[in-house]
């Protein structure tokens, strides 16, 4: 189970559907909901946030197991994983702050047991079937399709429709409380 309290809802779909799009779409929709995102994205690209040539980066390099940058209008921990375990979502999740989110949206980690609305180009001609699970709550196609059970059909060109669904989705979550 998690360590934290916000509630956890990946975007999954295959590579090239659209995930960063859509949320690059849901997220000042989902702000101007008064609804408080943040954001946690997988990644098989050996990344770094930081600019080689800054002083962060080369003091990080110089061997720190974890840096810390600030400014007055944000922060970020880097924390190095030499040993490369696999990486553990509810962990990642617990290093945000309870009290500044309502939700956090998750790229990626499409195998992960937390609730999940995919998303589904018939064009691509990847099956459907291997993204659902017991998990998902929705389905966000850029055409009609069947779909079994309890799970909603969302119009994947139709962000605003998304963000309603995700705010009443939220709001089921925490009956009688308004968000932040």
């Amino acid at each position: 189970m998690s360590n934290t309290s916000i509630p956890l809802l990946a975007i999954a779909a295959y590579s090239g559907t659209g995930k960063t799009t859509l949320l690059k779409q849901l997220i000042p929709l989902l702000k101007q909901m008064d609804i408080q995102v943040g954001l946690i994205k997988h990644t098989h690209h050996n990344m770094d946030v930081d600019t080689p040539g800054k002083d962060s980066y080369e003091l990080r390099k110089a061997g720190a197991d974890q840096t810390l940058v600030a400014s007055d209008r944000r922060w970020a921990l880097m924390t190095e994983t030499p040993e490369q375990p696999p990486l553990d979502l509810h962990y990642l999740a617990s290093r945000f702050d309870n009290n500044k989110l309502d939700v956090i949206l998750v790229e990626g980690f499409k195998h992960e047991p937390i609730s999940k609305i995919v998303l589904y180009r018939e064009s691509m001609g990847r099956p459907l079937a291997d993204m659902l699970d017991s998990n998902t709550l929705a389905v966000a196609s850029d055409g009609p399709i069947a779909i079994a059970g309890n799970v909603q059909y969302l119009d994947l060109n139709q962000p605003l429709a998304i963000a309603a669904f995700i705010a009443a989705w939220l709001k089921k979550l925490m009956p009688g409380e308004g968000s932040s």
